[in-house]
């Protein structure tokens, strides 16, 4: 399958407290309310996409996760694609009824698992100014019962990559970014975390410390990962969700040059949790969330 899918847009979560959460969102973690409707809030970032995160009223902790196609015919080739494959619950291409429009469908992948494929998105103007507020959707790390599977469902349906592969985690990238979505090898499907992107090294520490003066603990970090190379910081929302801020990912801009890393590879010393040995191990609670077993 060629590449079709451009990014990672958006990821919609369920939460119990609507208004706790949108105040964490909108407040300490500086997203910005663009939209809501009964029972659902939509937030962006300072980039281009009409809103990166939606929040709604809702049981299930990972409700959907969007991917953006680089074309209308693109979203419409990798749409007969999966027809043709009889992909779970594909649904026929609509006008989307979401902040920016455009057109999209959805299906379930081989773990039961929600995505949107979406194009002709009326992307809005990016907030340059603002060096200290995410600028997009990351990465979505996912867990998996079965990690070679959903890698291959991605590569072969999706057209995505894989950049590396540790004993704990595939990463898999759409773009020149190292990776867009991850699986990670807990032996159960759920949600491990969402990474929001800053702006720079710079722009993460200033998010940082304005997470520090709102009284929200770093569970994780600072580090930088191995596998992509980024520096990471990682949070608890009030729901127990594990979420990341992240800077200066690895660019993967010549594929042909690019080695994909083995879990052989990818061996670090006992107890370094990152590239510097500068962070500390994730909590006991980020250990949890990121398993899926936080409280929601």
């Amino acid at each position: 399958m060629a590449a079709s899918i451009a990014a990672l847009s958006s990821v919609t979560i369920g939460v119990h407290d609507l208004e706790q959460a949108v105040a964490f969102y909108t407040g300490p973690w500086a997203l910005s309310e663009v939209a809501r409707e009964p029972g659902a809030v939509y937030l962006r970032a300072a980039g281009a996409e009409p809103y990166v995160l939606c929040l709604k009223s809702a049981a299930e902790r990972l409700i959907e996760a969007r991917f953006r196609c680089h074309s209308r015919a693109a979203m419409l080739e990798l749409h007969a694609a999966l027809a043709k494959a009889q992909v779970s619950n594909l649904t026929d291409p609509a006008a989307l009824q979401t902040p920016g429009g455009g057109v999209g469908f959805a299906f379930t992948d081989d773990e039961g698992r929600r995505f949107v494929v979406c194009a002709d998105l009326a992307m809005i103007a990016t907030q340059a100014a603002a060096n200290d507020r995410p600028v997009k959707i990351s990465h979505l790390v996912l867990n998996s019962n079965d990690v070679d599977r959903s890698c291959a469902f991605f590569a072969e349906m999706l057209g995505f990559r894989l950049s590396d592969s540790t004993r704990m985690m595939s990463f898999m990238r759409c773009n020149t970014d190292h990776h867009s979505v991850a699986f990670a090898r807990t032996g159960s499907v759920s949600l491990n975390h969402i990474a929001f992107e800053m702006p720079s090294w710079d722009g993460l520490m200033r998010g940082a410390g304005r997470m520090k003066e709102s009284g929200h603990r770093m569970e994780w970090g600072l580090g930088r990962h191995g596998p992509g190379a980024n520096v990471f910081a990682y949070y608890l929302d009030p729901e127990g969700m594990a979420v990341e801020y992240t800077a200066e990912v690895q660019q993967i801009v010549d594929e042909a040059a690019h080695h994909v890393g083995t879990p052989e590879e990818w061996v670090r010393p006992a107890n370094r949790m990152d590239q510097w040995g500068y962070s500390d191990p994730p909590s006991p609670a980020m250990q949890n969330a990121m398993h899926g077993d936080s409280p929601h």
